[in-house]
């Protein structure tokens, strides 16, 4: 087994008991990275990211630094001082920033080595990890590339389930980090908004963007946010309030917490297996002490989180990118007067699904339709929200399943609208609507393929949520997991 395939602690005492070196560590990152066939980079930074090794491997190993060596992907709507970052559009091939996003900055103050870029969802709008300009992204648990990974975080999903790097950055609007996690056997985990700065992330729909993040643990995700949340002033929206512990005050302790079961959502999940193995997970958490009780939420409201999402989503998405015009920013592609410009930049530097987008978004602020449309989802949000704060005044989090299935086949994605469908494939959303502190984690595998579980809890409550992870950590003995040691298992 390759040290790759370890934890972020594991591979930290690695390097401390020198079994090995940094520069060897990278450059095994690197090769498999090169040998990626799941689409899953838009650039290796294999010449930046060795410089960084050689360099790190002069001083000594601090201690208490878990970061320190550990090679990492960043999905590519981070800003990286001289790296192009296009957000996997062509409307921003070329694009080099002159600064780091503060993660970026945090991450190689504490000796983390970056060692690619990931693809993405055109600008993180989407879903399937298929609407990028270097196309579909794979699942890596599937050979025959026919099953999706999900997105938008889609190829830092991919890196994290090949064992390609520990850990890796993505963003989370509507559930761009805990669905794929869900279909690629990862921790995926969304902190409340405002708790990691967001300086330096293209804006998609800020008012429900987060920086998000994949591992294969989850005591190595308490890790990852002691060192991601810092406060910094250059995000307006960063939070003072003092920030926990996560890593040391975790403890796996659910005993006396209330767990809250939303029936409405439960029974729009049908899956004979998932639920076998969910229902399985419930008793383990009785067993544990945990008091797990099943409420209901407005049906009504369930059902709308989807297109409440999708109009805030595009308008706001509308609004951030109107600089992306072949002036500011983009492509010049000629024209004679600025809307020339603005135009030819516009639409070849766009997919149809973006413009899609941009169409719904602009039509929807429109002063004509800003009443019947933004308004009105602006004030569905507000009810959402509102029944799940209800829900989180008695109960300490709220566990469901993550998705109605593994992931889909490509040919069979739908955006078919029946209610089913609108709850059980876009509930996660609400998680964003509140900022709600949010993990997905494995649960279980059906036909080789994997599914995840959903815990979400209030505003800064993340300790309730971690404790809670890891007690089914436990359970599901998924810790660590990859696709690469699950296949040799299966093997066997």
């Amino acid at each position: 087994m390759s040290y790759l395939d370890l934890s972020i602690r594991e591979i930290h005492n690695a390097l401390l008991l020198k079994k090995v070196t940094i520069v060897e560590l990278v450059k095994e990152a690197l090769e498999r990275a090169k040998k990626d066939d799941n689409n899953a980079f838009e650039c290796i930074l294999e010449k930046e990211a060795l410089e960084k090794a050689i360099e790190l491997s002069k001083k000594e190993i601090p201690n208490e630094n878990y970061f320190y060596g550990i090679p990492y992907v960043a999905k590519d709507n981070f800003s990286t001082k001289g790296v192009e970052t296009t957000g996997s559009s062509n409307v921003l091939s070329g694009y080099v920033p002159l600064f780091d996003a503060t993660v970026i900055k945090y991450l190689n103050d504490a000796g983390a080595i970056l060692i690619a870029k990931t693809t993405l969802d055109e600008l993180a709008m989407g879903g399937t990890g298929t609407s990028g300009h270097k196309g579909k992204t794979f699942n890596p648990y599937d050979e025959s590339h026919t099953h999706m990974i999900g997105g938008s975080s889609c190829g830092s999903a991919a890196a994290v389930s090949a064992a390609i790097v520990p850990f890796a950055l993505g963003s989370d609007t509507g559930d761009s980090v805990r669905k794929p996690a869900s279909n690629s056997a990862l921790v995926g985990m969304k902190p409340t908004w405002g708790l990691i700065s967001r300086f330096g992330l293209f804006p998609f729909a800020p008012s429900m963007d987060h920086v998000a993040y994949f591992t294969r643990n989850v005591s190595d995700s308490a890790l990852l946010l002691n060192l991601l949340s810092k406060h910094d002033d250059n995000d307006e929206t960063n939070s003072y309030k003092k920030r926990d512990d996560y890593f040391g005050d975790l403890k796996g302790d659910v005993k006396g917490k209330k767990i809250a079961v939303v029936k409405e959502i439960r029974n729009s999940i049908t899956d004979e297996e998932m639920n076998k193995k969910y229902n399985d997970s419930l008793e383990f958490l009785k067993n544990a002490g945990a008091i797990v009780e099943e409420v209901s939420i407005n049906k009504d409201l369930l059902t709308s989180i989807f297109p409440t999402y999708f109009i805030i989503s595009c308008a706001e998405a509308t609004s951030n990118n109107a600089n992306l015009d072949g002036v500011k920013f983009g492509p010049n592609y000629g024209g004679k007067t600025y809307q020339e410009v603005m135009y030819n930049a516009r639409t070849k530097g766009f997919s149809g699904l973006i413009k899609r987008r941009f169409v719904i978004g602009s039509y929807s602020l429109m002063s004509e339709n800003q009443h019947d449309l933004f308004l009105r989802a602006q004030k569905a949000r507000h009810l959402i929200v509102d029944a799940f704060n209800e829900v989180f005044k008695t109960y300490d989090a709220i566990y469901l399943l993550a998705a109605p299935s593994p992931a889909s086949k490509f040919d069979e994605a739908s955006d078919r609208l029946n209610n089913d469908y609108l709850i059980a494939d876009n509930y996660l959303a609400y998680g964003n609507f509140g900022g709600f502190p949010s993990i997905t984690i494995p649960l279980g595998f059906k036909n080789g393929l994997p599914y995840g579980g959903n815990i979400t809890s209030k505003p800064f409550d993340e300790k309730d949520v971690f404790d809670l992870a890891l007690k089914l950590e436990s359970f599901t003995k998924l810790s660590d997991v990859s696709c690469l040691n699950y296949k040799e298992k299966e093997a066997k």
